[in-house]
């Protein structure tokens, strides 16, 4: 499915940390949004999964106002991974994912057994099957971070939208989870902080500063020495993996 920003606005502040910021994600692609801390990645996908309303310009779901869909069907077309706290930590971590299910049960509320085969598909496909029965609260921060993306999988959404999908969790679940995205066939988008693993994984790379997009598009062609010095402070240089050809990100002090 695809995603638009037109001129988007945003902010709880005064001053707003997103600014007349546009993108235009095509229907199966891979998106990361990259930038240093601050820069405005949250709170574009806070606009998306209407936990921000934008105070000027527009997000669009398949070229429809996203804020003018009724919210059950936002919930069933739209995958979220966020970074704040989520409660229900006296949940196990099978009721959890299964929270994923709600916005596309009847009017009862109840699991039906098809409900119970998606919840057991999710928690396999984030490797969690030996998870699905401890409570939230005696997991590690990695390990809660893997059922929350198995809830968003759930959904069975179009639009996967991932904030920091690769906090807490270690290097083999980093590459877990980004494969298992960029394998499901939908649209998603994520705000990554690694630009080398945002680089292996994205079709096309947002970077934003300042509240502002600065610069979008395929990987080698972004990630120019001239833009890591300006935006990330850093110098460094994109190569090619020896082994799979997928563009690298290599970095070094200024």
């Amino acid at each position: 499915m695809r995603i638009r920003l037109d001129a988007v606005t945003a902010g709880y502040a005064a001053s707003p940390a997103l600014r007349e910021a546009s993108l235009d994600v095509r229907a199966g692609t891979f998106v990361a949004l990259v930038g240093p801390n601050g820069s405005g990645k949250s709170t574009l996908l806070k606009t998306l999964y209407r936990a921000l309303r934008p105070r000027g310009g527009r997000a669009l779901l398949a070229e429809e106002d996203l804020w003018r869909r009724p919210h059950r069907e936002v919930a069933r077309r739209v995958g979220v991974l966020g970074q704040e706290a989520v409660g229900g930590h006296d949940l196990t971590a099978r009721e959890s994912v299964a929270l994923g299910r709600h916005p596309h049960l009847g009017p009862f509320g109840r699991l039906r057994p098809a409900d119970h085969e998606v919840v057991a598909d999710a928690l396999r496909r984030i490797d969690g099957e030996h998870l699905a029965d401890r409570p939230l609260s005696t997991l590690s921060g990695g390990e809660r971070q893997r059922i929350l993306l198995a809830r968003a999988l759930a959904q069975c959404p179009e639009v996967l939208l991932l904030d920091e999908p690769t906090n807490h969790l270690d290097p083999e679940h980093q590459i877990e989870v980004l494969e298992l995205a960029r394998g499901l066939g939908v649209t998603v988008v994520a705000a990554l902080h690694s630009l080398d693993l945002a680089a292996q994984y994205a079709d096309t790379l947002v970077v934003l500063a300042g509240g502002r997009v600065v610069a979008q598009g395929p990987p080698r062609e972004v990630l120019e020495p001239a833009l890591l010095r300006t935006v990330f402070r850093v110098a460094g240089s994109v190569v090619d993996d020896p082994e799979t050809g997928a563009p690298r990100v290599l970095l070094r002090p200024r």
